[in-house]
């Protein structure tokens, strides 16, 4: 294999072994080129992933496959086309057919994605994760980097806390074993949560989510976790400073000292 797909399966092995390495790999999401650019300039930043609620927001769609799939995989292009890394797309619960979809990210030159289990039978969503990674593979790109994300916590309403913690466990288990290198499990997790997971998974095989009320990232390192990233929180911590100028120019004030040319 050689030219284009050949570069694509070479950054998809070091986006892999980003998430081997016992150092825990931070991202910071991003939602477009210009997003993109100035993270992947930042000193220690090695990867980059898209939030989908980000980019959703930024073209005024709401959150929830409402953005056409063609139209979120356009924006991975132009992220991946910006930077010199490697690059992991949110494409949600995969719009329908999430194998083609994954072909089609590929196709852009992303090198992972998380795909929501959107809490469907446990066969099924394991299903779909075995389909996703022959689909990888098919592509020439056999370390495709699958997050495969439980919504296990996101959608847990009042159930009993330890009954959640089980189904994330249970269903990480599967997608394991169905060939996902690594599973996310997004929520405010809390400490004894995110150790007994990590135990269940294995080192480096555990992805989280930093929120508001997260552990430390040196208690997520400790405890054998791959990746932390930052979802749509990273938009909203720019869209406050915005909104921050925004107040201060209606107040009689400017520019904050200390703003800088990034792009």
């Amino acid at each position: 294999m050689s030219g284009p797909r050949s570069e694509v399966a070479a950054r998809a092995g070091a986006l892999l072994r980003l998430h081997r390495d016992p150092a825990l790999l931070t991202v910071v999401n991003i939602w477009d080129a210009v997003s993109a650019a100035v993270v992947a300039a930042r000193p220690g930043t090695t990867a980059l992933a898209t939030a989908s609620h980000s980019i959703a927001a930024s073209r005024g769609y709401p959150d929830g496959e409402v953005i056409g799939v063609d139209e979120m995989i356009e924006e991975v292009r132009r992220i991946v086309a910006a930077v010199d890394l490697p690059v992991s797309a949110d494409l949600e619960g995969g719009y329908g057919n999430a194998p083609e979809t994954i072909r089609k990210a590929i196709g852009v030159g992303a090198v992972g994605a998380n795909i929501e289990d959107q809490l469907k039978p446990l066969t099924e969503a394991a299903r779909q994760v075995e389909a996703v990674m022959a689909a990888a593979e098919a592509e020439g790109v056999p370390d495709f980097v699958l997050n495969a994300r439980t919504d296990a916590f996101l959608r847990a309403g009042d159930r009993d806390p330890a009954d959640v913690l089980a189904d994330a466990t249970a269903r990480g288990r599967a997608f394991l074993d169905a060939g996902a290198p690594v599973v996310f499990v997004p929520g405010r997790l809390s400490e004894p949560q995110v150790a007994h997971l990590s135990d269940a998974f294995g080192p480096q095989r555990l992805t989280l989510i930093g929120v508001p009320g997260s552990i430390s990232l040196a208690r997520m390192a400790d405890l054998g976790v791959a990746r932390v990233s930052y979802g749509p929180w990273s938009q909203r911590v720019a869209l406050t400073a915005l909104a921050s100028l925004v107040e201060a120019v209606h107040n009689g004030s400017g520019l904050p000292d200390g703003t800088r040319v990034l792009n």
